[in-house]
């Protein structure tokens, strides 16, 4: 272990810095959002709420099933120099992706009128107002911060080792709990967009 540090650290490998204009991207989605709340479009809210959350839920599933194994087994060096590009990135996309399919899902169902507090559909409301909050505190509370942490620490001349791996182990179980409540999520946005099937098989 000792042997793949020293040589991770002494091969100057590049570490990029946090730049909003290798990521101006981010305009994107913000400005679709924005033109569909002004112009209280419902496609184009469906169009931008369905396609962040796609990625969204694509990307934590990437996250937790395919390269957090896949880094696992991959050398410190190697692992040093993928994470040290992805996080940058990660650091920007996934605030924006969550918070893009946050909003435009709230005006797209306040103005399709499925933000009701009567029962039965208020019990809708409240599964999804749940999963939400839990989505938000895992996302801006744990994962962002996570990622900050890990990209400061990459950045030194002598990152810790044992630090990253630990860091990144438990971001990877964030990836996979948010991946399940997204999963549920969109069962339940499902029944919104069928007409609540499972209301009526209830009753």
């Amino acid at each position: 272990m000792s042997t793949d540090l020293s040589a991770a650290t002494s091969s100057n490998l590049p570490v990029p810095k946090l730049s909003v204009r290798a990521n101006i991207w981010v305009v994107v989605p913000f400005a679709a959002l924005i033109a569909g709340v002004a112009t209280n479009n419902l496609l184009v809210l469906d169009y931008v709420h369905v396609m962040c959350a796609i990625l969204w839920t694509g990307a934590d599933i990437f996250m937790a099933f395919l390269l957090g194994p896949v880094l696992k087994r991959a050398t410190f060096s190697s692992r040093r120099e993928i994470i040290s590009w992805l996080m940058p990135k990660l650091i920007f996309y996934m605030p924006t992706m969550s918070s893009v399919t946050i909003i435009a899902g709230y005006f797209l169902g306040s103005n399709l009128g499925l933000i009701q507090l009567t029962p039965p559909i208020l019990y809708y409301v409240v599964v999804v107002a749940v999963l939400v909050a839990i989505l938000i505190v895992q996302g801006f509370g744990m994962l962002l911060r996570s990622n900050v942490k890990i990209f400061l620490e990459l950045r030194k001349s002598q990152p810790d080792q044992l630090l990253i791996e630990k860091m990144m182990r438990g971001e990877a179980k964030l990836f996979a709990s948010q991946s399940i409540a997204q999963i549920l999520l969109i069962f339940v946005m499902a029944n919104f967009a069928t007409g609540f099937p499972l209301l009526y098989y209830a009753i």
